[in-house]
């Protein structure tokens, strides 16, 4: 079998007249140079802050470099770091975090099925070019651009290097995870296929406090959160919410306990490392939420490490080594809720999945990515498919919409 990394390793060997260490000039287009880099260091944290997204953490300069510093991504992981940057006149105005990739794992959009029909006709499906935040179903920009320039020629220019960097390298297809609605147009134009998902958003209606919360649901609905909350209680629990300057370096570390005793139960594989938590403890603070439960002698049991910027709070790893009824609920919902209240933050997204969200006041929520197939009858099949995916969400939206926890 060829190396399928061999294309990569030569792409990145070639001249580099940007001068930064593992970056490449790839394509000019007028007055705008994109290259391509292997790590967000090579662009420096200042010049990539002018680019940083409100409302989305995830491609904050520190969260990425936390990935990319701790080897979460890169070698050995399936995720090879390839993201362009659009200079105009030796300034930053675009970026396009982009990863060439030997597997699905760490998407949360499956395409196992699309990679298995590939394999079946003896086409390869890997390696693929993914736009996406690694390990992590948040929607959110796919395509970073200064707010003082012309928008639509940095996608337009970034979305051609990307075409580039993916025929270089013999890619299958290009996605593009977690695109808000209002950018799909950018990829449209493109003929890439839209694909829906689903999962279930929190959104605060302006309430004053979690009471003021429960007041919104139906009976049913109210009567069973506060009897989950009350049957904790006796549990007699510590819960503590930590952020900002509470968090130590020791809460890095019981956190990715936690998070490995729940990788090793449900026999999945851990994606992160000891090392990118202690970094993301470290250098995102003011960005991180940590809820932790400790039992009747103060030892911690259980935690939940979160998100937040701005309007938006982010629901990421859960983890326990004990089991105590209603304790993923307390921790993973009613307290992270309580703090968007306090916070007045509008948005909560609380992971893929799971629609026991339902009866705790998550509503389905259609997200979508975007997928560009370069195999012409394997294109058509998949659009075909993802237009008949389409009709059954829209189907499963309308029946949950029929258990609508709130008041009407």
């Amino acid at each position: 079998m060829k190396d399928p990394w061999r294309r990569l390793r030569r792409f990145r060997r070639s001249p580099r007249p940007t001068g930064r260490s593992g970056s490449r000039t790839i394509s000019f287009a007028g007055t705008l140079r994109v290259g391509l880099i292997d790590a967000v260091e090579q662009v420096g944290e200042a010049a990539w802050r002018a680019l940083e997204p409100p409302d989305f953490p995830f491609f904050d300069y520190e969260f990425l470099d936390a990935l990319e510093k701790s080897g979460s991504v890169g070698p050995g992981t399936g995720w090879s770091p390839v993201h362009l940057v659009c200079e105009s006149e030796g300034r930053l105005v675009g970026i396009m975090p982009l990863y060439l990739k030997t597997d699905s794992y760490g998407e949360y959009v499956f395409d196992w099925e699309w990679a298995h029909a590939y394999h079946q006709h003896g086409v390869p499906y890997y390696p693929k070019l993914v736009a996406a935040v690694p390990f992590t179903p948040a929607t959110g920009p796919r395509i970073l651009v200064r707010p003082d320039v012309d928008r639509e020629a940095i996608v337009r220019t970034l979305l051609d290097a990307a075409r580039e960097v993916g025929e270089e390298n013999r890619a299958s297809s290009t996605h593009a995870l977690f695109v808000p609605e209002g950018d799909l147009e950018d990829f449209q134009e493109r003929g890439f296929a839209v694909r829906h998902s689903l999962q279930f958003h929190w959104r605060n209606r302006g309430h004053a406090s979690f009471d003021d919360y429960l007041e919104t649901l139906v009976s049913k609905r109210r009567r069973q959160i506060s009897r989950e909350r009350r049957q904790l209680a006796e549990e007699n629990l510590t819960i503590e919410r930590l952020t900002g300057e509470a968090l130590e370096p020791s809460h890095a570390d019981t956190m990715y306990r936690f998070y490995m005793a729940t990788a090793d139960r449900k026999w999945g594989s851990p994606y992160l490392n000891r090392a990118f938590f202690r970094e993301v403890f470290s250098t995102m603070k003011d960005r991180l939420l940590f809820v932790l439960a400790r039992d009747e002698a103060g030892r911690p049991i259980a935690g939940t490490i979160n998100f937040y910027k701005d309007a938006a709070l982010f629901g990421r790893h859960w983890g326990a080594v004990e089991d105590r009824r209603n304790l993923h609920f307390e921790l993973c919902y009613y307290q992270t809720i309580e703090f968007a209240i306090e916070r007045e933050i509008k948005l909560f997204e609380a992971g893929a999945q799971g629609e026991h969200k339902l009866a705790r006041g998550f509503l389905p929520t259609l997200t979508r990515s975007a997928h560009e197939l370069r195999h012409p009858a394997f294109r058509r099949a998949i659009e075909r498919f993802v237009e008949e995916e389409k009709e059954y969400l829209d189907q499963a939206v309308e029946e949950y919409s029929r258990h609508d926890p709130y008041k009407k």
